[in-house]
């Protein structure tokens, strides 16, 4: 899940919101699509789910949400979206910029969105249950209780089993709601006493970043992975900073070489995303790298973010690493590889019900990137003729040989 702020009110037992108990109201300021549900009815059943623009696990869960809809309306079950998170300086400007994008993004929308900002799902909902991030489902059963509490993934599961009744009671949804509670607990004690400890740190490092004071934001960096070293964006800025900002290589290589490490034994492609794009980004200069371990490193980390995310389908946010990757397989010659992951990439991309102020970086990039390796596969075609164009020995590119 994608970790929001929480409450700092403490929840008490008598106030616990978990499976059995009695659904809480629905307290919203707007209902932007659908017809809007002001008391839960007994005999129906209630997907209520949290999610905002800016998540990328809420929107496609939000397709998930369009199938289960359409599958069991006749069954009395009724989806609502709730959009409790949107990021803007006001109301006004939050409640439009959601309504924008849902009309260019889910023009297929079949269930019921809410619009809350001042917060009151939250406190109702999320609180209560110790859930913290989005996306959040909850289930409203016939009898208007409680019957799921979690991610969305979990949801295919236990459904059918709410809907027949037998899940609320079985073992499977006891264990789910203890450990969907414990581990909140734990979480939001975690994130409270790390926040305690990074916020005052981020106030000095956005200020450095602004004023581009690098050894400033070098050293509130640090501050912040002691408190939180294994948080993979202070882990790549971490690296930025060192080995593109101060080029520092001494000391950023080692940075950059654990963080290959660690993001491969993770398994995690977010994690190698943020490896290769200090390793392969056209917008950086690498001409002091050692060219020999840069490209061993960008090929072990191509090769599992391909294998983890195959080039088929449009499921999740797959594509958004190919850049990185595309690059790689430039730089070695292998330019019809790097035109094919760019143009699946930007295939996704216009495909994907994503915002535009999101997409807009990425496909501008990636529009960039790909007509510089076309252009550069055109003139080796008309100059050299038809050749092999993978290099046993790549020589490392700057970005204005590239261009």
């Amino acid at each position: 899940m994608t970790s929001l702020t929480e409450s700092a009110s403490q929840v008490g037992a008598a106030n616990l919101l978990s499976v059995g108990s009695r659904a809480p109201s629905i307290k919203v300021e707007n209902w932007l699509r659908g017809q809007p549900v002001r008391k839960f009815e007994r005999g129906k059943v209630y997907i209520l789910e949290f999610w905002a623009t800016w998540c990328r696990p809420c929107i496609a869960s939000m397709l998930n949400l369009v199938v289960l809809q359409d599958k069991y309306r006749n069954n009395g079950v009724e989806v609502v979206g709730i959009a409790a998170h949107e990021l803007a300086s006001t109301e006004n400007e939050a409640r439009a910029s959601l309504d924008a994008w849902l009309t260019k993004s889910l023009s297929n929308l079949n269930y019921a969105i809410a619009f809350d900002y001042a917060g009151e799902m939250n406190k109702l909902w999320l609180d209560p249950s110790f859930s913290v991030g989005i996306p959040t489902s909850f289930v409203v059963d016939r009898d208007r209780r409680i019957a799921f509490i979690g991610h969305p993934t979990q949801l295919d599961h236990a459904f059918p089993k709410v809907l027949n009744g037998s899940w609320a009671m079985s073992d499977d949804a006891k264990a789910l709601d203890a450990e969907s509670i414990n581990t909140g607990r734990r979480r939001k004690r975690e994130l409270s006493q790390k926040r305690a400890l990074v916020e005052p740190i981020l106030a000095r490092l956005e200020p450095a970043m602004k004023r581009k004071d690098w050894p400033a934001a070098l050293s509130a960096i640090e501050e912040a992975l002691a408190a939180m070293p294994d948080e993979v964006t202070f882990r790549g800025l971490h690296a930025e900073l060192l080995l593109h900002k101060i080029r520092d290589l001494g000391a950023g290589l080692p940075v950059l070489r654990q963080l290959v490490r660690d993001a491969i034994e993770k398994k995690s492609v977010v994690w190698m995303s943020v490896a290769i794009r200090q390793l392969f980004d056209p917008a950086k200069d690498y001409s002091d790298y050692p060219h020999a371990e840069r490209f061993a490193m960008g090929k072990e980390l191509s090769e599992h973010i391909l294998a983890a995310n195959p080039p088929r389908g449009s499921e999740g946010a797959k594509f958004l690493s190919y850049g990185a990757v595309a690059q790689y397989y430039y730089e070695t010659g292998k330019r019809d590889r790097a035109v094919e992951l760019v143009e699946l990439a930007l295939k996704w991309l216009d495909a994907a019900p994503a915002a535009d102020l999101a997409k807009r970086d990425v496909v501008q990039c990636s529009v960039q990137a790909l007509a510089s390796y076309r252009r550069e596969k055109l003139s080796q075609e008309c100059c050299s003729g038809p050749q092999n164009t993978a290099l046993e020995k790549p020589e490392p590119r700057s970005p204005r040989e590239a261009a």
